[in-house]
C-alpha cells in the first residue's frame, strides 16, 4: 500500500469547497430541499429516513436560516468523497500520480458538483457507498476480515439516509458468490458487520414495520410513474455520472480489477457494478443507484492510467481531458449563469435540479395573490391546498400571514387535514376537475408563471379556489393522499 500523497486532497478539496461555498446561495432551494424544512424529526418517514432532513435542519439551527446554510452539509460530503476516493486509490496501490488524477478528476465532476451544490439523499448516500467500499476493499485485499464490522457500521448508518445500501451489498455478496473469494461470504466478521448494520439501523426499521413498510408502497408508485423512462435512461447516463470524458477510466479500472493477478480479491466489484445496473433496471430504480460503485471503479482506474500517462504527451492530453470535463461538468450542474438567462439555454433539459430550482418566490406571490383576494367570509376559514410537497415548502418558507398550508402528497399527508372549520381551500397545481366532486363548487383563480421561460413541475399549473367540502375533512382526507 502506497502513503496517501496529502497534498492533491487538501488543494483539490479546498477548491472544490471553495467554489460550493461561493455558489450555494444562487438560484433557490430544489423542490426537495423545502420538503426537508417541513420534515418534523422523526425516527423515520414513510417516503424516506431522516438523515439528510436532519442535516440540513440542524445546519440551519447552527448557521442561521438561509439557503447557503441548509446546503452546508453537502459540501463536507463531497469534501468527504474525494478523501474516500483518494483513500480507496492508495488502498489499490495508487502513487501520487494516480491519487492526483483521482482526486482532481472528481473534484469538478459532474456528481460532485451537482450533490455539493444541493443538499440532497444522494448527496450523503455517496459518501456512505464509497466508504462502504473502501472498507470492504480492506477486508479483501488485505485479507484482514475485521473490516466487515467497518463496512457494517458504515451500512447502519446508511440505513438511516437510504435503504439503497441495500442494493450495493446484495450485488458485492452476489458478485463474491460468482468470483469469489468465496470464503468472506462465510466469515464470522462479515456476518457480524450485517448484525451490527441490523443493529445500529433498527430504529428506522422498526419504525418502518411499526407503519406497515410504506417505502414498499412508495418504490411501486416510483417503479409505476417513472420506472420506464428510468429503465430506458439507465445504461446511456452511466456515461454521464462522472462525466463523458473520464468514462475511459473507470472502464479501465474495470478491466484491470478482472485481469490483474494482485488485485483477483477486489474483482468481485468489478462484477458487482454490472449486476446492481441488472437490478436497478428490473426495479426500474434511478440511473444514478451505481454511483458509488462506479468511483470505486474510477479510483481502481486511475491507477493504470497514471501510468499509461508517463510521457508528456500523454500527460497532456490527460490533463486536457480532465479539464474539459471540469468545464462542462460546472456548466451544467452549477449556477453560474444568471437565472434569468438559463431559460435560453438546454442547461435546464440537461440538469434537472435546475428547473425544480427555480420560481418559488414567484409562485408564492400568485398564491398570495388570490388568498388576498377571497372575500372576507372565505378567507376567515381558509386553507392552501398543494399538489406537492415542492409547493407547500415553498409556501411555508416564502409565505407571510397564509392559511394552514396542507398537502397530501407523501409524509405531508401524515401531518393531517386542514382545520375542521375550513369551508374555502385555494388549491395550488391540483386538479380541479379531479377533486371537484369533493367539494360544492371549484373555479380556476390564476396561473402559476416563474416568468423565467423555465418549464418545470409548478410552470403553467392552476391556482383555484374550491367552496363547500361535502363531507368532514377527516373523512376527505384519506383521497388526497398519494406518493411520488
Amino acid at each position: 500500500m502506497r502513503p496517501l500523497f496529502r497534498v492533491h486532497p487538501v488543494l483539490a478539496s479546498a477548491a472544490l469547497a471553495a467554489v460550493l461555498a461561493i455558489l450555494n446561495g444562487r438560484y433557490d432551494y430544489h423542490r426537495d430541499e423545502l420538503y426537508f424544512r417541513m420534515l418534523e424529526p422523526a425516527w423515520g418517514y414513510v417516503d424516506q429516513p431522516p438523515l439528510t432532513p436532519l442535516l440540513g435542519q440542524a445546519s440551519i439551527a447552527l448557521l442561521g436560516d438561509s439557503l447557503w446554510a441548509f446546503r452546508f452539509p453537502s459540501i463536507l460530503c463531497m469534501v468527504g468523497l474525494l478523501w474516500i476516493a483518494a483513500l480507496l486509490t492508495r488502498e489499490f496501490g495508487g502513487g501520487r500520480a494516480a491519487q492526483a488524477l483521482c482526486v482532481w478528476g472528481l473534484a469538478f465532476a459532474g456528481v460532485a458538483l451537482a450533490f455539493g451544490h444541493q443538499l440532497s439523499t444522494n448527496s450523503v448516500d455517496l459518501v456512505v457507498w464509497t466508504a462502504a467500499l473502501l472498507f470492504t476493499v480492506k477486508a479483501l485485499l488485505r485479507d484482514e476480515p475485521r473490516w466487515w464490522l467497518a463496512v457494517g457500521a458504515v451500512a447502519g448508518v446508511g440505513l438511516y439516509n437510504k435503504h439503497l445500501i441495500v442494493l450495493l451489498l446484495l450485488s458485492i455478496g452476489l458478485a463474491l458468490l460468482a468470483v469469489g473469494p468465496r470464503k468472506a461470504l462465510a466469515s464470522k466478521w462479515l456476518w457480524a458487520g450485517a448484525a451490527l448494520a441490523l443493529v445500529i439501523g433498527s430504529p428506522n426499521l422498526v419504525y418502518q414495520a411499526l407503519h406497515d413498510w410504506p417505502q414498499f408502497e412508495m418504490a411501486a408508485a416510483i417503479n409505476e410513474t417513472d420506472g420506464t423512462e428510468n429503465r430506458i435512461l439507465l445504461l446511456p447516463f452511466q456515461l454521464l455520472l462522472i462525466g463523458l470524458f473520464l468514462v475511459p477510466v473507470w472502464i479501465t479500472g474495470i478491466v484491470a480489477l478482472l485481469r490483474r493477478p494482485d488485485w483477483r480479491p477486489v474483482r468481485a466489484l468489478a462484477v458487482a457494478y454490472p449486476i446492481l445496473l441488472v437490478i436497478t433496471l428490473v426495479s426500474g430504480g434511478q440511473f444514478y443507484y451505481s454511483m458509488g460503485l462506479v468511483i470505486a471503479l474510477y479510483a481502481a482506474g486511475c491507477i493504470p492510467v497514471a501510468a499509461w500517462a508517463a510521457t508528456r504527451r500523454r500527460r497532456g492530453l490527460l490533463v486536457a481531458g480532465v479539464a474539459l470535463n471540469s468545464a462542462i461538468s460546472a456548466l451544467v450542474a452549477l449556477p453560474l449563469l444568471p437565472v434569468a438567462d438559463v431559460g435560453g439555454t438546454p442547461i435546464s433539459a440537461m440538469n434537472s435540479s435546475v428547473p425544480d430550482g427555480v420560481g418559488w418566490q414567484a409562485y408564492t406571490d400568485q398564491v398570495a395573490a388570490v388568498v388576498a383576494a377571497l372575500p372576507a367570509e372565505d378567507a376567515a376559514n381558509a386553507a392552501v391546498l398543494t399538489a406537492n410537497y415542492g409547493e407547500a415548502g415553498a409556501l411555508e418558507r416564502y409565505g407571510e400571514g397564509l392559511p394552514p398550508i396542507v398537502s397530501g402528497h407523501n409524509q405531508l399527508h401524515e401531518y393531517g387535514p386542514p382545520p375542521a372549520a375550513t369551508r374555502t381551500v385555494v388549491t395550488v397545481g391540483v386538479d380541479l376537475a379531479a377533486v371537484s366532486r369533493f367539494f360544492d363548487s371549484c373555479e380556476r383563480a390564476a396561473e402559476l408563471d416563474n416568468g423565467l421561460g423555465i418549464d418545470n413541475e409548478e410552470q403553467g399549473e392552476v391556482i383555484g379556489v374550491c367552496r363547500g367540502p361535502v363531507m368532514a375533512w377527516d373523512e376527505l382526507w384519506p383521497q388526497f393522499q398519494h406518493y411520488s
